[in-house]
């Protein structure tokens, strides 16, 4: 048996010992790693054009105890965010399929209110994301700056967020971007973050269900995909909307803000004229 690795490290590192056969089943399985989710060791054996015996030795081989163990690893590595990389690209439609499941599971049932109040009544608001999440808490935070004056980012390039989070005070409110592939240190940022005395928001996936219990309001969007790489763009939907509801309970201030900051862009001629 080999030392552990995802599925994709086993067979790079078992190929060059292997058999033809074994060879030509371990081309389909690498071909076709999202599919072993949910093929059996017939369907693979018949797919690759080996024996069920040839499929079982090879299932050994690469450490794995049975046909389920395999799938177990398998979906383990998709539900975590693992990029599965298959040379059958999915469809457009299955695409679409997908992504339409995924908007409807976040906004189903969705109550964005609670959360806009506390953002919208902050004395400062400090937005924190990492890795994939990133990009849309700085997303969220420039759709937030449009409606409310004291929102921040962090951590910014080159920057720790030690002296962010030590600045939070009462009446302050952290929006935490959270989802899967967190870094190790995310379970110990709520823990902290959930100790201070500001509130928390938490914008993440089901895997984040678990912070539940730490956080003021937790806002679940999927980021399932078909491809190798997860998809947010029913967080981006989200993102949209609890900016949203967040202007629509600072209506004055927020009016009041976007003419400010229209009147900085032609002053700065920062933006192209239709």
């Amino acid at each position: 048996m080999i030392a552990p690795g995802t599925i994709a490290d086993r067979i790079a590192e078992t190929y060059p010992e292997l058999s033809p056969q074994e060879q030509r089943a371990e081309d389909f399985m690498r071909d076709h790693l999202d599919d072993l989710a949910v093929y059996n060791a017939t369907e693979v054996a018949n797919l690759s054009g080996v024996s069920k015996a040839t499929i079982s030795r090879l299932y050994r081989r690469l450490g794995f105890d049975s046909a389920e163990d395999l799938r177990d690893h398998v979906r383990a590595l998709r539900s975590t965010g693992t990029p599965i990389v298959t040379e059958t690209a999915a469809s457009f439609a299955e695409h679409l399929d997908q992504e339409l499941a995924n908007l409807r599971a976040a906004l189903a049932g969705l109550d964005l209110q609670p959360s806009a109040t506390l953002i919208a009544g902050a004395r400062r608001v400090l937005v924190l994301g990492f890795r994939n999440s990133y990009p849309m808490a700085l997303h969220l935070r420039q759709q937030l700056a449009q409606a409310r004056e004291g929102v921040e980012l962090a951590p910014l390039p080159g920057q720790s967020v030690g002296e962010e989070l030590a600045s939070l005070g009462k009446g302050d409110v952290a929006v935490l971007v959270g989802f899967r592939r967190r870094p190790s240190s995310f379970a110990r940022l709520v823990e902290t973050l959930a100790a201070g005395p500001a509130s928390v928001v938490l914008l993440t996936d089901a895997g984040g269900r678990r912070y539940a219990g730490q956080v003021d309001q937790l806002i679940e969007c999927p980021v399932d995909s078909v491809s190798a790489f997860d998809s947010y763009a029913a967080a981006a939907s989200v993102v949209n909307l609890l900016s949203s509801a967040v202007l629509g309970q600072r209506v004055p201030e927020g009016r009041a803000r976007i003419a400010g900051i229209g009147q900085s862009y032609q002053s700065l001629d920062e933006l192209e004229t239709v």
